[in-house]
């Protein structure tokens, strides 16, 4: 049976604004393709090479990879500073910045500046935030330790003292907070009133209330600020580059801020090793893929959304 006229019209219609869509497309296909997939590609390809940058691309399999796991002390030695890192900064900003989100969730005068105050640092970032940071951390003059000799405790030698440099680290990550704050306030704000009034009728103390209202609701912010922050834990880098007591070597002292993207970096643009550098950056990407999924799955047991389905 032939189309009908309307039927055709409809179809050039369809088929003319698929094709206006696809044009509107197309500039950011183009630089997905470019700047994304294709480099994506090529370090791929590398990290089987010997690449030093230059003319060098010999394929040499998986030599890159077992360099790094059986002849690289200081592949290991990042990486346990970087998991260190991680283990503890994950948890304590996920934890500070749920703790600033109910204490600025009050209903008292004011609010909005104490919400501004606290939400400004996290804006702030760049090499300036760790030189400021280290004059706050300096043993003889900081004022941090200033502040804890007023109580009688002695303050340690926060960036010369290897066992103290990676907790001035994560001391100083806590202080931006204020991003993760700014999510969990709006969580909050969106729990619906009659599930405290319900709660508060069946005799709930405030304790309960947040932990048997509050913290299901929000559950869904939790859970994104917990993936995206692991995420970003794995990808610290500058700290351990500019907060050095040597700027010469970087990651000092004692390499204890040899975080893995510094280790990569120095390898690629300091040794010049980028095949080995691009395997380096591999072996990361799948660990991060898998600790994603692996959060993704466990989420099935503790993310609750309003409409009861888990995906």
């Amino acid at each position: 049976m032939a189309a009908t006229p309307v039927k055709k019209r409809r179809f050039s219609l369809e088929r003319r604004e698929a094709l206006w869509g696809y044009a509107f497309v197309l500039p950011w296909i183009i630089g997905f393709l470019a700047f994304t997939f294709g480099p994506l590609l090529f370090s791929l390809y590398t990290s089987f090479t010997n690449y030093d940058i230059t003319s060098k691309m010999d394929w040499v399999g998986l030599r890159n990879y077992r360099n790094m796991f059986f002849h690289d002390s200081l592949f290991w030695k990042s990486l346990k500073n970087t998991l260190f890192y991680v283990v503890f900064n994950v948890p304590l900003t996920t934890f500070a910045a749920l703790l600033l989100a109910v204490a600025l969730n009050q209903k008292i005068p004011g609010m909005r500046i104490f919400r501004t105050v606290f939400y400004l640092p996290s804006i702030l970032a760049g090499v300036a935030v760790f030189y400021l940071w280290m004059m706050l951390l300096n043993p003889g003059s900081g004022l941090v330790n200033l502040a804890l000799g007023w109580i009688g405790i002695e303050g340690p030698s926060w960036m010369t003292d290897p066992q103290w440099t990676k907790p001035a680290v994560i001391l100083m990550k806590l202080w931006g907070a204020g991003g993760g704050m700014l999510l969990y306030l709006a969580a909050l704000q969106g729990v619906p009133d009659h599930l405290y009034e319900a709660a508060e009728i069946d005799g709930a103390s405030s304790i309960r209330r947040f932990w048997h209202v509050t913290v299901p609701m929000i559950t869904p912010v939790i859970f994104f600020e917990l993936v995206t922050n692991l995420i970003g834990a794995f990808q610290i880098f500058q700290e351990g580059y500019v907060m050095v007591n040597d700027a010469n070597m970087p990651g000092s002292p004692m390499n204890s801020l040899l975080f893995f993207n510094l280790h990569m970096f120095l390898k690629a643009f300091q040794s010049f090793q980028m095949g080995y550098a691009t395997a380096m950056a591999w072996f990361l990407f799948v660990v991060v893929i898998i600790l994603t999924l692996i959060n993704m799955g466990l989420s099935k047991l503790w993310v609750h959304y309003e409409g009861g389905d888990q995906r």
